[in-house]
């Protein structure tokens, strides 16, 4: 390495504080945030219990997600130390203002005899069901832990959510939400690909729970057959990781908004018209994020946007907007990649164009301005 690299570590050792694994545990104790900036497939050596996990590499785009409140106490550990530092500085160019580094990183907090998480396991099954995302190091053992141990909250089971949520199944999110009061109708069976033609008359969420959990018998489904209001929403949403909402209303977007906003729950946004889709994805709990309201602060005249029941849909562009929002929501889940937050991404089944939008925090917003 060159003279550089060693002349800035050292310049970081005498402007970084670092810990003990002692005393960061008794940072941790008093409400520290341990950060671990470690690549995915050593975390899956171990842990410490509670930390948060984002490698080096992301912490300038990533850690604000996780960690909002730039005067939180935090305590930076990798492997040996290093690493640390270098993250311990990142946080300080993005404002943080509480950041030591744990000196010796996770194998002296482990030799310390401090409590931490062995390698997580996954069963032979499992093993060969997941492969394919084992094999890929931003997921890996702990990534895949990481979707089993998730819950995703999906309004409606239709159009959008036939997608979104068969493949957030197939990945292996553990919890998987399904929200609808609908029954199923031969007309839904162009695009709604959770159910058969066997399901009809049947409610939605049961034939979705029924074709999810033959696909993977590792998730949990649960299931409301209810209409979203205002007056269950509340309970309906507590506890979920993220929303995904493939709902076709504007009344049910708006309260699915603000509730997420409420309670700081991220959610991933999803419509469709004909040949057309967008998505974008909504955190509250980043500065910069905007909301469903800031993007449409009022719904246009119902003549202007009709469902699908009234202006029809091409039957695969559910498919491509769905399996958009279950990507999104996957990479959320594993804290991998660039999100849509701030921007918005619309689709043209006709041109077979992507283009994106940026999209802004409205400072005046009723749900979310400052």
């Amino acid at each position: 390495m060159s003279s550089n690299y060693y002349d800035h570590l050292h310049h970081l050792r005498r402007t970084i504080p670092a810990v003990s694994a002692s005393e960061a545990a008794e940072l941790a104790a008093q409400g520290a945030v341990m950060l671990d900036v470690r690549e995915p497939e050593e975390t899956e050596l171990g842990t410490v219990p509670d930390a948060v996990l984002v490698p080096l590499a992301l912490v300038e785009h990533d850690v604000q997600a996780d960690i909002p409140h730039t005067d939180t106490p935090i305590v930076v550990y990798c492997a040996h130390g290093i690493r640390s530092l270098f993250g311990a500085e990142t946080l300080r160019n993005l404002g943080y203002t509480n950041v030591v580094s744990l000196e010796g990183g996770f194998e002296t907090w482990r030799h310390a005899g401090l409590p931490w998480q062995p390698p997580q396991q996954l069963t032979a099954v499992q093993t060969e069901r997941y492969a394919r995302h084992l094999r890929i190091p931003e997921i890996g053992i702990a990534g895949q832990q990481r979707l089993l141990q998730s819950s995703v909250l999906m309004i409606g089971a239709g159009g959008l959510g036939s997608p979104a949520s068969f493949y957030l199944a197939a990945a292996g999110v553990g919890t998987i939400g399904i929200i609808d009061d609908d029954v199923v109708d031969l007309s839904n069976l162009q695009r709604q690909i959770l159910h058969r033609t066997t399901d009809i008359g049947t409610p939605k969420v049961e034939s979705a729970r029924q074709t999810i959990s033959s696909l993977n018998p590792d998730v949990e489904v649960q299931v409301y057959q209810q209409r979203l209001t205002e007056a269950n929403i509340r309970e309906i949403f507590a506890g979920y990781d993220l929303v995904v909402d493939g709902s076709d209303s504007f009344e049910t977007r708006y309260i699915v908004n603000d509730t997420c906003v409420e309670l700081g729950i991220p959610q991933v946004h999803g419509s469709i018209f004909r040949f057309d889709g967008q998505v974008t994805t909504f955190d509250p709990r980043r500065a910069e994020s905007p909301c469903y309201r800031c993007l449409f602060p009022s719904p246009p005249p119902p003549e202007l946007a009709p469902n699908c029941a009234v202006a029809g849909v091409l039957g695969v562009l559910p498919g491509v907007i769905g399996t958009i929002q279950a990507t999104e929501a996957i990479k959320f889940l594993l804290g991998i990649g660039e999100s849509l937050v701030g921007r918005l991404l619309m689709y043209d089944a006709l041109e077979m164009t992507f283009r994106t939008l940026k999209i802004r925090r409205d400072d005046a917003c009723p749900t979310c301005g400052r």
